[in-house]
């Protein structure tokens, strides 16, 4: 991605630009959504052995021959390297964002982009706060630069390591270094799968959770291009270098294709591909020719590598751009906006990148060239903040402020701590009305029934009723395990709350439950009605009626920004371009279908679909009758659903006396 010799100070070899094009290849094939390249981001992991391996061999080589290392000169290099392409980028995207965000999402962008100008956005993306209702990080524009940060935080410590290990360790210095990266593999790969089952954030972003990788890269150097170590010997003497280059490349591509966001990562799973991206620079370090190194030197992955740091740095701005621009995932798009990146990586390449890097006054007039660079950084911080400032002022209007109001205009029970998310798998009801009333209605599910509490109090706030909520976020109402990707792993306490908040309503005997939850699409399909019954059976025998409401639809987009885009985007910007979308759903679908199966048989089980009355004629719209609809792509704002209770209530067939009496409900 970043690391490149220099002047190829280390002697050109094709297989390492060769190695640069598959990891950028899989990068930008899993961030376009390309079929088969769902784990891709493992490209990101070949690129950090790479740097290991790279700036290692330049570090030794350095020393061996100055007998110390130019701190200064390493910084410099690194700086021309990688600043100019970096600033172009956040620069020219800071500027498209501004046109085509609104001004509620540019603030985030903006600070993100100021993270970048310091290599810290890694920092900056791992202990970002962990809101449910806020868009994830995959919406930033400048989320992909959490590698470089990763990539500066290791330029910073290694040079430093290499230097105290070479100058105390006198003619043993390569074999003592060789210990001591093999000490900061071991300890970092074990914090590393830790943290990716208790902080996944920290084990994916942080660089000390990342160093396993970079001294992988480093032990190949050592092992295998200073042509000492045990293992040099036995695969050289044995001419099987050829069979693991094919298997290095093979689990690359293998990780590439097969892994996916539903898996804890990067933990064991990334062991498959940095092993894999080692044996690659091992068994071209032996010299043998042929192999995956012929195969890897090809004309056209060269021309790739060389271009690999600016079309990464493009290819992630330009898709989410490009949607904001069109609106639309459509493959065509997609493709598109691959190709933009591709041509802005190479205007880059060749009019900043590649020119910079050749100039020879960074060497000569190094203070100069690194005050220089520090004003740049500076600047562009300045222009992030100014954006920012920008931003903020824009979003502060009465129409944008009626708008971003709707993002925040959720149920009362999310204030009053009754969902708890991940965080814990504590049994939380919020109680409304009489405590010690006869009859009990209860609300039970994830976000998708918590949206619902606004019409249901509405409903049942009547003499000697009591309701009771019973919310977890993102946790289905199916009895079924699954690896939750926004928390890195599988989440084990919706399992454990569901099963508690069940057994809890059992012994309540209520009078009625009212059940909804996400059509979630990482619980398998098929098991949906078997899931489903086991929860709705036990309630059916607790309660005189259980009610499953159908999953609301949801739109493609931000239903809030897209009304606030309708006031201040530029008009050619929006052309044609309502804020409505279809509420067909196949998926949806089928599993509604597994809810009517799990239900037969339990003759006080009532299915109600009230989505016609929620997007009207199969097309929802992000407004209704003056009324904001969603307050986010899924939920509804709570006025809007406050105003569904006269439907539900007919839904329900309850009568308007003081209270329904238990034979009513559910004829």
């Amino acid at each position: 991605m970043s690391v490149q010799c220099d002047d190829y100070r280390l002697g050109y070899r094709g297989d390492i630009e060769g190695l640069r094009a598959l990891a950028i290849l899989l990068v930008i094939g899993a961030h376009a959504a390309v079929p088969g390249f769902s784990g891709g981001f493992v490209g990101v992991d070949a690129f950090f052995v790479l740097s290991g391996f790279l700036i290692t061999g330049l570090l030794i080589q350095e020393f061996t021959k100055t007998g110390s290392l130019s701190f200064t000169s390493f910084y410099i290099r690194r700086l021309r390297r990688l600043l100019p392409a970096l600033i172009a980028m956040l620069l020219v995207c800071s500027a498209l964002a501004a046109l085509v965000l609104v001004p509620n999402t540019q603030i985030s962008q903006a600070m993100s982009g100021l993270s970048a100008t310091a290599w810290l956005s890694n920092v900056h993306f791992a202990f970002q706060k962990a809101d449910y209702f806020s868009p994830g990080t995959e919406t930033n524009i400048y989320l992909h630069t959490w590698s470089l940060g990763v990539e500066e935080q290791f330029y910073l410590v290694w040079p430093v390591l290499i230097y105290v290990v070479l100058r105390k360790s006198a003619g043993e210095g390569l074999e003592r270094l060789r210990g001591w990266m093999l000490a900061v593999a071991v300890l970092s790969l074990t914090a590393c799968i830790v943290a990716t089952y208790g902080y996944p954030q920290l084990a994916f972003y942080m660089m000390p959770l990342r160093a396993w990788q970079f001294s992988m890269g480093a032990l190949v150097w050592l092992e295998f291009r200073e042509r000492s170590g045990w293992l040099f010997a036995r695969i050289a003497s044995a001419g099987v270098s050829a069979t693991l280059g094919w298997l290095g490349l093979l689990m690359i591509l293998g990780s590439g294709c097969l892994l996916n966001a539903n898996k804890p990562y990067p933990g064991f799973y990334a062991v498959i591909p940095t092993a894999g991206a080692a044996l690659v620079l091992a068994t071209g370090s032996i010299g043998q020719a042929g192999g995956a190194q012929r195969l890897l030197s090809v004309s056209p992955l060269q021309s790739i590598g060389r271009i690999s740091y600016s079309w990464y740095l493009w290819h992630w701005p330009m898709l989410l751009l490009g949607y904001a621009l069109v609106g639309s995932h459509a493959p065509v798009c997609r493709i598109a906006c691959i190709a933009a990146s591709l041509i802005l990586a190479i205007v880059s390449y060749r009019f900043v990148e590649s020119p910079i890097r050749k100039q020879r006054w960074w060497m000569i007039h190094q203070r100069f060239a690194f005050y220089t660079a520090l004003s740049v950084m500076l600047l562009s911080a300045v222009t992030m903040l100014h954006w920012y400032a920008s931003a903020v002022a824009a979003s502060h209007s009465p129409g944008q402020q009626r708008i971003a109001a709707s993002h925040g205009d959720a149920p009362v029970i999310y204030a009053m701590g009754c969902d708890d998310w991940y965080r814990s798998a504590t049994v939380r009801p919020c109680v409304f009305g009489d405590a010690h009333a006869t009859h009990t209605a209860v609300l039970l599910g994830d976000s998708i029934a918590g949206q619902w509490f606004p019409a249901v109090w509405r409903v049942f706030d009547r003499p000697d009723w009591r309701l009771v909520v019973f919310t977890k976020s993102s946790c289905p109402m199916a009895d079924q395990s699954f690896f939750y990707a926004r928390i890195g792993r599988v989440y084990r306490e919706c399992d454990t709350w569901r099963k508690a908040v069940v057994q809890r309503i059992v012994q309540m005997r209520p009078d009625v439950v009212l059940m909804s939850s996400v059509v979630n699409s990482a619980v398998d399909e098929n098991q949906w009605a078997n899931s489903s019954r086991r929860i709705i059976q036990p309630l059916s025998e607790a309660a005189d009626a259980v009610y499953v409401l159908r999953a609301t639809p949801h739109l493609p987009f931000d239903g809030p920004d897209c009304l606030a885009g309708q006031s201040t985007l530029p008009r050619w910007l929006l052309r044609g371009r309502p804020c409505a979308s279809s509420a067909k759903d196949e998926h949806a679908d089928t599993v509604y279908t597994s809810l009517e199966e799990a239900s037969k048989g339990l003759k006080n089980v009532h299915l109600l679909d009230m989505n016609d009355d929620i997007c009207p004629n199969e097309l929802c719209a992000a407004e209704l009758n003056g009324t904001i609809v969603f307050r986010d792509s899924q939920h509804m704002t709570a006025t809007f659903a406050a105003s569904l209770a006269p439907v539900l209530i007919t839904q329900l067939q309850i009568s308007a006396e003081p209270y329904p009496a238990k034979a009513s409900l559910g004829k």
